[in-house]
């Protein structure tokens, strides 16, 4: 099978729910160096939040503080209610560069972060080969990521990141060192791989039109707004007046033609 040739996924089935990530007045960044002030947001639980905005915005820095990687420079933050103090194992985190150990095979690697938690051998390796297969990688599961294509090996990242059932999943440009058509099928794979998960999403992209098919709703962050996206998730929605005018808004965003306000808060 090759990266355009992505098979559908079956939904994967969990009962637990997506997590409600809140930031209230909230500062972002590295001591002395923050690049988010004010900034209130609130993620929904079980929503895909995608987040734009141009370089050097903070989308990195908002994704590593949502993963509990960056501690606040003032503000709150919590899941359901509850104080985020550090990195968890319900909130995983995918870049753009695969990060796979290139010694492990791509089974080997979805199965890592079961290992890690202690999970029975023989269920970590059924839960691994569920998820390779959800993802249309069961003939190359035994090879090493330098064996495969970049597509390939951001599939076998997806599967990893999943098998681990996290009730919120923040992506960090993972589909941007993609070719346009290998994209859009991962596009399409990521959210017939969500269907049933019930995970929370926050999807940091350049990328409009990637960021309007994928989102319930879009940051434009540094703004101060989030916009609904229209539905329904279909290819063909380009071409409709509410989502051609969303997307013309959006990149007036990002030409810097939106009056920006401090922080990000929620309209809807």
């Amino acid at each position: 099978m090759t990266d355009t040739e992505i098979s559908p996924a079956a939904p994967a089935q969990s009962t637990a729910p997506g997590l409600r990530l809140t930031l209230t007045g909230a500062a972002l960044g590295r001591p002395g160096a923050p690049v988010l002030h004010g900034l209130d947001l609130d993620v929904a639980a079980g929503e895909i939040l995608t987040v734009v905005g141009p370089s050097g915005c903070g989308k990195s820095t908002l994704l590593r503080t949502l993963a509990g990687l960056l501690p606040l420079l003032d503000g709150r933050l919590s899941q359901d209610g509850e104080p985020v103090e550090g990195p968890a194992a319900d909130r995983a985190l995918v870049f753009q560069e695969d990060a796979l150990l290139p010694w492990r095979t791509l089974r080997a690697n979805v199965e890592l972060p079961l290992a890690i938690r202690g999970v029975a051998r023989a269920q970590r390796r059924a839960r691994a080969d569920d998820w390779v297969a959800r993802v249309g990688l069961t003939e190359h599961a035994t090879r090493l990521p330098h064996q495969v294509s970049g597509g390939q090996r951001q599939r076998a990242q997806l599967a990893r990141a999943l098998a681990g059932q996290p009730r919120a999943v923040l992506m960090d440009e993972p589909f941007g060192a993609l070719d346009a058509q290998t994209r859009a099928g991962m596009q399409q794979l990521l959210v017939t791989a969500l269907s049933g998960t019930r995970a929370t999403v926050v999807f940091v992209t350049h990328d409009v039109d990637e960021a309007l098919f994928l989102g319930d709703r879009v940051v434009l962050l540094g703004t101060g707004r989030v916009l609904d996206v229209p539905r329904p998730r279909v290819r063909e929605a380009h071409a409709e007046p509410a989502t051609a005018a969303l997307r013309r808004e959006v990149l007036a965003s990002l030409d810097g033609r939106t009056e920006a306000r401090p922080g990000v808060r929620r309209t809807a």
